[in-house]
């Protein structure tokens, strides 16, 4: 796990829906942190997955206008010590598009 040098964006439907300076590089995944998210794009799923290092992780659709993106969105809320620098984090897969700003 790495912080990230660049400020990073989330974008969506050309929307930007998370931009921070502050993300955490994780096996590919840019996790921005949770105060970075617009909240107003962010729905909570009754999805969970479980991954053998880093716990269970939650999912969100995200919504821009009326387009709704289904578990677009993940976080680890209380993860294993070894994923620790990614609580209260959020990545993105699926279509949402991380770029350097």
């Amino acid at each position: 796990m790495s912080a990230s040098q660049p400020t990073m964006q989330a974008v969506w439907h050309g929307t930007v829906i998370a931009e921070s300076a502050e993300t955490v590089l994780v096996e590919g995944n840019h996790y921005f942190p949770r105060a970075s998210l617009v909240q107003e794009h962010f729905r909570p799923t009754e999805k969970t997955t479980l991954c053998p290092w880093k716990g269970t992780a939650t999912y969100f659709t995200v919504q821009v206008g009326g387009a709704a993106h289904p578990d677009a969105a993940w976080t680890y809320d209380q993860p294993k010590a070894a994923a620790a620098p990614i609580a209260g984090h959020v990545a993105f897969w699926r279509g949402v598009e991380v770029r350097p700003v």
